[in-house]
């Protein structure tokens, strides 16, 4: 049977290794992370393929919840959309740049109705 000065010394060097490999798994993921955020651009920007396409706002908080019985920060459907570009505008809040200049090139808002 093994004395208690070597299942404490058994017991140091399993958590040294434990605290070596949970390094490494942090390692792994972060690389496997970034990896995974490069293809997805790389992807995004092979087609074409915005945020806003996406439908959901990234929060980069996985798991948060959103209150209840509220509207705020509620999508809101598009009423004007650039075809050429897939941008879109749900009539709230300021008009973005492409819309801007759409309508001081002599374009009318009712050309982007959906």
């Amino acid at each position: 049977m093994a004395s208690y000065q070597d299942l404490m010394a058994q017991k140091a060097a399993l958590e040294k290794q434990a605290a070596a490999l949970t390094q490494q798994i942090e390692t792994a993921r972060r690389s496997e992370h970034t990896a995974a955020v490069a293809k997805i651009k790389a992807l995004m920007a092979e087609h074409g393929v915005t945020l806003a396409e996406l439908g959901n706002k990234a929060t980069g908080r996985p798991g948060t919840k959103k209150s209840k019985g509220t509207t705020a920060g509620r999508k809101v459907a598009a009423k004007y959309r650039n075809a050429a570009t897939g941008d879109s505008w749900s009539g709230r809040g300021l008009q973005p740049n492409w819309l801007k200049a759409a309508l001081a090139s002599g374009r009318k808002l009712d050309d982007f109705a959906v």
